[in-house]
């Protein structure tokens, strides 16, 4: 029987989960949902909030304009409508960029310690 490679791969997320992801306060969470009516986690019957991948997709594009880049609300909001895939793009090159700079600077760091 053939492996499934997706077997890992988690359906939901808690809300816990994702604050930790983008180190973030359940509680802004709970705010941003209200402020961005297309983060809408499920519920369940205690209301349990229950985070699909398309949620955090669009978590991690306002948290990149309001946490990374310091934009207010309502422009993150007015970009969004504007145009979202243009944010998205925009999100995974910042995404990359960063992990880019943290690869670097641990070569640094190991570069460092050869010398």
């Amino acid at each position: 029987m053939p492996l499934n490679p997706n077997k890992n791969l988690k359906k939901y997320f808690s809300i816990g989960e994702v604050a930790e992801m983008f180190g973030v306060t359940e509680t802004l969470l709970r705010y941003w949902e209200k402020e961005f009516p297309s983060i809408q986690p499920r519920k369940t019957g205690r209301n349990v909030r229950q985070y699909s991948q398309a949620d955090i997709d669009e978590i991690r594009v306002i948290h990149n304009m309001v946490k990374v880049r310091g934009m207010k609300l309502s422009a993150a909001r007015e970009a969004i409508a504007k145009n979202h895939s243009k944010e998205d793009v925009t999100t995974d090159l910042i995404d990359r960029l960063q992990s880019i700079r943290e690869e670097l600077l641990g070569l640094k760091k190991e570069l460092d310690g050869i010398v």
